[in-house]
């Protein structure tokens, strides 16, 4: 079961929203993935003029927790400004919390993520801050009242899957009581298994299912690999070897001579 915040949730798959064929494909993929929790980017337009009803509609009509996101803020003013919009769009004080620094790799901005995610703690906000492997900043933003983390794999929708797995495992390790959600950069239901071998608690994602050939199938392929892989951690993996381990051992086996002779 994973627990975010005191909410608990069958699922260890979250879905994004965004780029998806059609309305129709986006509500086939998450029913099709069983997500429980889908993320929603919010412009500061669209929560002043109340735009998109018909998006809002299909979104409740999942019947999944909504989290916000603040996708697209390059400071941490500007998004502590459009949490506190999704929070009057959309009654929650849960936020994904972004503050990019880089346009060409979307890195998070570390030092305005922790200024923002203190603020918003502060603010009464259940923050889920989408930083980097950085195990610093992790102890930054849970010293600033952040009970989840979401750490990338790689730059969003770059589709490279985990590109620093030992700085990963470390920030697992460091932080085994804190669910640890990995978003952005995974792009094959391989990769999302290899985040919950590794004992992270969930997986986030959008571009690898939004953009496949057939995002519906993508979807059940993920929540497949999503379930296995949390399996396999429960179950408790073995360690890789240098030398081959015979499945069979020789010792104690019977040996019998053969007379060829006879």
């Amino acid at each position: 079961m994973l627990t975010l915040y005191g909410a608990q949730f069958t699922s260890r798959l979250l879905l994004g929203t965004a780029h998806y064929p059609s309305p129709e494909c986006l509500q086939q993929a998450v029913e099709a993935s069983g997500a429980q929790i889908v993320t929603v980017s919010l412009r500061r337009e669209s929560a002043r003029a109340r735009t998109g009803q018909g998006f809002w509609a299909l979104i409740e009509e999942l019947g999944c927790r909504v989290l916000p996101n603040t996708a697209g803020c390059r400071s941490a003013k500007e998004a502590i400004a459009t949490a506190k919009m999704a929070r009057e769009l959309f009654g929650t004080n849960w936020i994904k919390l972004e503050v990019i620094a880089n346009d060409d790799t979307l890195q998070p901005d570390l030092f305005g993520l922790v200024e923002a995610a203190a603020a918003l703690t502060e603010d009464g906000f259940e923050v889920l801050p989408y930083t980097t492997e950085d195990l610093s900043a992790a102890e930054r933003l849970v010293a600033g009242g952040c009970a989840v983390l979401m750490p990338w794999a790689a730059p969003i929708g770059s589709a490279r899957g985990l590109i620093n797995k030992d700085a990963l495992k470390t920030l697992r390790a460091y932080f085994p009581d804190t669910p640890l959600v990995i978003d952005a950069g995974i792009g094959t239901p391989s990769h999302a298994a290899e985040a919950m071998e590794m004992g992270y608690d969930a997986v986030l994602l959008n571009t690898a299912v939004a953009k496949a050939g057939d995002p519906v199938k993508m979807a059940q392929a993920f929540a497949k690999a999503v379930e296995a892989g949390r399996l396999a951690f429960e179950a408790g993996l073995i360690e890789p070897r240098d030398m081959a381990s015979p499945s069979t051992p020789v010792a104690g086996t019977p040996f019998f001579k053969i007379d060829h002779a006879s």
